[in-house]
């Protein structure tokens, strides 16, 4: 019996199960070339012995670490104050922990990001990228690396690596066809960051409303925000100043629509009766403002897991498609700030 203080080896739960250690290896590196039978023979000595791999002479042997890396390009007070980005996480961790890998965290806001060093075959075997900015160089060099990357929604320049996205235009375009059907006509809106596809595409969308209802595109009824609620609540101040008609606002997230709605408060604007409001997310802030916020409900928990999946196939080669995409279904939820 191996004393309490010594390791379990290799040779040894080869000894146990009857078996020669390159069979036990086979087994612990999920070989199929392995009878049922000496399968669990193996495995219920490892159980028995207590026996924990090697994971880096693992690694040697099989080229792969089980990790991967998910680098979300913000600061931690955005990362950890934003629904969003907490519902991405959880599908990913979800999608990850039940192929048996580790997921590594890492944030990645402003140009100095040491991290870059450590995003090598040598520490993970794929990449997750969230909420990239403008033409961010890393998504390229990652795979110039010979990683496998999956983007968390469309990059807004050409790129053309695999991603996962939601309907962003449909679901902004569904958001503001909402708000012309009960008869609003001043319908501003305060935008993402133009340099996220999100932003793009969700300005994108209420555009697309307006001139499918005949309505003009103002530009002045367009004010950009980065999605935090502090932006949402200037943007809705510089509105009502500029532009004291509006009788509507779609904001292209949820925390700037409670920004929104804080302002209109302060100014004595009326929801929905003077001002109607919408968001886009559905996150569970929305169910408690005053009044409870209509919005567009995008899958994020849903998103996260299938960027997770889509990774995997990558890493596991099941799937070489490296220019995948996959653009999940979004839906209105009216309530009753509209």
């Amino acid at each position: 019996m191996t004393a309490p203080t010594d390791r379990p080896t290799l040779d040894q739960v080869a000894e146990r199960a009857g078996v020669g250690r390159g069979t036990v290896s086979r087994v612990i590196n999920g070989s199929p070339q392995v009878s049922a039978h000496t399968r669990q023979a193996v495995e219920a000595a490892v159980a028995e012995l207590g026996y924990v791999p090697n994971l880096a002479a693992r690694a040697l042997v099989t080229r792969r670490t089980d990790a991967v890396a998910l680098v979300i390009s913000e600061s931690e007070e955005r990362v950890f104050s934003e629904p969003f980005f907490a519902g991405v996480v959880r599908g990913i961790s979800a999608g990850v922990s039940a192929a048996g890998r580790q997921l590594v965290l890492a944030l990645a806001a402003g140009e100095e990001r040491p991290l870059e060093r450590y995003l090598t075959p040598q520490h993970i075997d794929g990449v997750l990228l969230v909420s990239l900015h403008g033409d961010d160089p890393l998504p390229e060099l990652l795979r110039t690396r010979g990683l496998p990357v999956v983007l968390g929604g469309r990059p807004p320049s050409g790129y053309g690596g695999a991603y996962v996205d939601v309907d962003n235009i449909g679901g902004a375009r569904a958001g503001v066809a909402h708000l012309i059907d009960n008869g609003r006509k001043r319908i501003a809106t305060i935008s993402g960051p133009r340099d996220m596809g999100a932003g793009q595409d969700r300005l994108a969308g209420y555009r697309a409303a307006l001139t499918a209802a005949g309505l003009a595109d103002d530009p002045a009824l367009v004010v950009e925000g980065d999605f935090s609620e502090v932006s949402g609540l200037q943007a809705m101040r510089s509105l009502l100043a500029c532009h004291p008609d509006l009788d509507a606002v779609f904001a292209a997230n949820d925390l700037m629509a409670i920004g929104a709605l804080r302002a209109l408060r302060d100014a004595g604007r009326r929801v929905p009766e003077d001002v109607a409001v919408v968001g886009f997310d559905d996150s569970p802030l929305s169910r408690v403002t005053d009044p409870p916020l209509s919005t567009v409900r995008q899958p994020v928990e849903e998103m996260g897991r299938e960027m997770a999946e889509m990774l995997l196939r990558l890493i596991s080669g099941v799937d070489g498609d490296t220019h995948q995409s996959a653009v999940l279904p979004t839906e209105l939820v009216v309530r009753a700030s509209s």
